[in-house]
């Protein structure tokens, strides 16, 4: 697949994921919800490197990635999982939509090719500000909200930096064979997790929930992730990550026609905010040379 195509694919599964997660985690309980995504993941992983006759090596470097990938899934997934339980599906792509910030800043600590430059910085003041806006808001009401947005802001946090190491470690595996790798040590933890805990499993389960799992099995993990490793070998993982650019705008309105989510005015605003500062932090950089330029041409 080409890198554009896969780019608006990942666009479009990852802006009707937060809905889907927040479908999923009603009923029996959220553990069941993310669990029953996982195993469905995997069983189809398995199915397609089978298939496919994809190679899942199982070398030192090899391992590393899948040991990362593995416990980024879990600690990611865990924490987003719980965090949708308090938040509009649309607010959760929304803080999810800071990756490219966060990634970005994380990537010049660890990648030796990535430096911050002012635009970046003053995208990254930007995007926390509209983080802040919508904070302010939820503390205002006296919302658990707020919860919500830690969990989902420690699940970015997970994955920047587990998406910084895997282009770091750059083993050169298939998407699917590292996709595989992770949720074979993934899947375990959040079975443990689950029989560790209250939840029960159940055959109560309403349908739009096991649609959700279903969905978020096939498009959310297996197509979905397997996409993006394959942008992160392709691109830069900071662009790779500027799908969330787009995603939080078009979640919130998947949220509000799907599921009469309220958009409130501070959830706006501090979207815009946010939005301007991965703007800044992406292309600010260009617009500062060529008004340098322009203005050294003026004289």
């Amino acid at each position: 697949m080409s890198v554009p195509a896969a780019y608006l694919t990942v666009i479009l599964i990852w802006s009707t994921t937060p809905l889907a997660i927040k479908w999923s985690v009603g009923g029996p309980g959220f553990l069941t919800g993310v669990s029953g995504r996982m195993v469905i993941g995997l069983a189809l992983c398995l199915l397609l490197v089978k298939l496919l006759g994809i190679a899942m090596p199982w070398r030192r470097e090899q391992r590393k990635i899948y040991l990362l990938g593995g416990f980024s899934i879990y600690g990611a997934m865990m924490s987003v999982y719980w965090g949708a339980q308090f938040l509009p599906s649309g607010l959760t792509s929304v803080v999810y939509g800071l990756s490219p910030i966060i990634m970005g800043i994380m990537a010049s600590w660890w990648l030796p090719d990535s430096r911050l430059s002012l635009n970046h910085l003053l995208g990254a003041g930007l995007g926390f500000s509209g983080l802040a806006v919508i904070f302010a808001d939820d503390l205002h009401v006296g919302s658990g909200a707020v919860l919500g947005i830690l969990a989902v802001l420690f699940s970015t946090l997970i994955h920047c930096w587990s998406s910084v190491w895997i282009k770091r470690l750059n083993a050169g595996l298939h998407p699917l064979a590292l996709t595989t790798g992770a949720l074979l040590l993934a899947v375990p933890l959040f079975l443990l997790t689950w029989a560790l805990s209250s939840e029960r499993f159940s055959m109560d389960i309403p349908p739009t929930m096991l649609a959700s799992m279903l969905y978020l099995g096939v498009f959310g993990t297996v197509v979905g992730w397997a996409l993006y490793y394959y942008l992160l070998a392709k691109i830069t993982a900071a662009t790779a990550s500027l799908v969330t650019l787009v995603t939080p705008v078009m979640a919130l309105i998947i949220g509000d026609v799907l599921n009469g989510e309220v958009i409130t005015p501070h959830i706006l605003a501090g979207t815009a905010v946010i939005l301007s500062g991965l703007a800044v932090h992406q292309w600010g950089g260009t617009l500062l040379e060529a008004l340098r330029r322009a203005g050294a041409r003026s004289y």
